[in-house]
């Protein structure tokens, strides 16, 4: 008895292209990486509270007349905003989706690919 027809085959061909270009570029950048000079870590000062210049950078506090050590908080700011921004765009999508219409189905989603829709504007089912 063969076992020729129940081995794998490794089949050839154009499918094989996208894995190839994604083991190549994978190769490009560890090389970059891997080679890539970085500088020494620069830490913040002793004692400097990251939070409280956070706060002051987006009420635009004068730090001036602030005791303590702290930082410039304007690059995290942008962070904190566009983190923000993110959240309730995903918590308004949260929302818009268990949205209920008044007849108990879901609002806002169309499953059934508009066909309830469009029957109900031709004043029947086809």
């Amino acid at each position: 008895m063969s076992d020729a027809g129940s081995r794998p085959r490794l089949k050839l061909g154009g499918h094989l292209l996208p894995g190839l270009a994604a083991v190549a570029l994978f190769a490009v950048l560890a090389v970059v990486f891997l080679q890539a000079s970085f500088g020494e870590p620069a830490g913040f000062p002793e004692g400097a509270s990251i939070t409280a210049s956070i706060g002051y950078a987006m009420f635009n506090v004068d730090t001036g007349a602030i005791s303590g050590t702290v930082v410039s908080g304007e690059g995290f700011v942008v962070a904190f905003v566009l983190i923000a921004i993110v959240l309730d765009v995903a918590i308004d999508g949260a929302v818009f989706l268990a949205k209920r219409d008044e007849d108990g189905g879901i609002g806002g989603v169309l499953t059934d690919g508009g066909r309830e829709i469009r029957d109900k504007l031709r004043g029947g089912e086809d």
